[in-house]
């Protein structure tokens, strides 16, 4: 199924975009003293794990309290809420400079809000809110968002293509996705940002990489994804608005926040290294989209490439599927972490020699 393109249209959109040589506009992408990143909102929340440590930090039963009248008191303590979705705090500290953004914003209005609120995250702390891509499962947090506080002129970053009105073309059952509103997104008061090209956020510390080129052979985008032009649906399976987010951890190398990754990680992970000229992978965080029989054929390359990039962390989530999540866990088992909402990860620098 996953080599079945139909159309001569459909294969050249498939086919990679060679990228040689360093970047003809490299970013001078500012090194910083410790990233941490919060997932909000993912696929899974497990609260008997266990691993906590000075890297990751893992929120338990008792995250809220709810109302409850079958308990003595009546209340009970809850957990956080999972859902198809992704939204990840990204805090970024330079020397005494901390600054916060918001990485995708979950399926449900009120998930990441209220996953946020029982974490102890404050919503008007975020400086800045980035969309890996227009799907439903990465905005539909933005309602919950602007319902908690003002938006009025926070920046919100995306990629034009964002916009598109978009299906899955299962023959006999095509389903259409959520497309998401620029006239109500303005109407709330976002200060919208639309770059094709890479952008540098939060003082030069922060990178979204904007399209991502495809050099590998192997990541071939989603091929029963289409996009209305206008008059008809035409194959979308590069999916261009797919962007990461970058940061780079001094001594350490690459932190890398992907949303779905339906550029795919390889991709990914490449163009950040060829931006910015550093080439160590020092972590990978979020949905890498091979679960399911149109991508399980790419995970050996996948794992395979991954592997060679030799992360010191990664934590595939959100559509990663539980076959790729084995064959990572089974190659890269001191770097590999089962993510799961309200998980906390610390990356910090290197000590300076004395």
């Amino acid at each position: 199924m996953c080599e079945t393109s139909g159309t001569s249209a459909e294969a050249l959109a498939s086919t990679p975009r060679p990228a040689p040589g360093a970047a003809v506009d490299p970013i001078a992408l500012e090194p910083v003293d410790e990233v941490v990143v919060t997932t909000l909102v993912d696929n899974v929340f497990d609260a008997l794990l266990m691993d906590d440590s000075e890297r990751i930090r893992r929120a338990g039963f008792k995250a809220g309290v709810a109302d409850a009248a079958q308990f003595e008191g009546g209340s009970t303590t809850v957990g956080l809420r999972a859902e198809h979705g992704f939204s990840a705090l990204v805090t970024v500290r330079r020397g005494d400079t901390t600054t916060r953004l918001l990485f995708d914003t979950g399926l449900s209005p009120d998930a990441m809000v209220v996953n946020a609120e029982r974490l102890g995250v404050d919503p008007r702390e975020v400086q800045a809110v980035v969309l890996s891509h227009g799907h439903f499962d990465h905005a539909g947090g933005l309602a919950g968002l602007a319902g908690k506080r003002s938006v009025s002129s926070l920046p919100l970053v995306l990629h034009p293509d964002a916009w598109s009105r978009r299906r899955l073309q299962i023959p006999g059952r095509e389903t259409e996705l959520p497309t998401i509103s620029k006239k109500a997104l303005l109407g709330e008061g976002f200060d919208v940002i639309e770059r094709r090209r890479p952008s540098l956020l939060l003082g030069g510390s922060v990178l979204i990489t904007g399209e991502v080129d495809r050099t590998t052979e192997f990541e071939r985008g989603f091929p029963i994804h289409e996009a209305w032009d206008g008059s008809r649906w035409a194959p979308d399976p590069l999916i261009h608005d797919d962007q990461a987010l970058v940061v780079h951890v001094r001594g350490q190398g690459l932190v890398v926040l992907t949303g779905c990754g339906h550029a795919g990680a390889v991709n990914i992970v490449r163009h950040a290294m060829r931006l910015t000229g550093i080439p160590r992978l020092h972590a990978l965080i979020g949905g890498l989209h091979l679960g399911g029989i149109l991508f399980e054929p790419i995970i050996p390359p996948t794992v395979a490439a991954l592997t060679e990039f030799a992360p010191d962390l990664i934590v595939p989530g959100h559509c990663t599927g539980w076959v790729a999540q084995h064959a990572l866990a089974a190659a890269l088992p001191n770097a590999w972490v089962q993510g799961s909402s309200g998980t906390q990860y610390r990356l910090a620098a290197q000590p300076v020699p004395a």
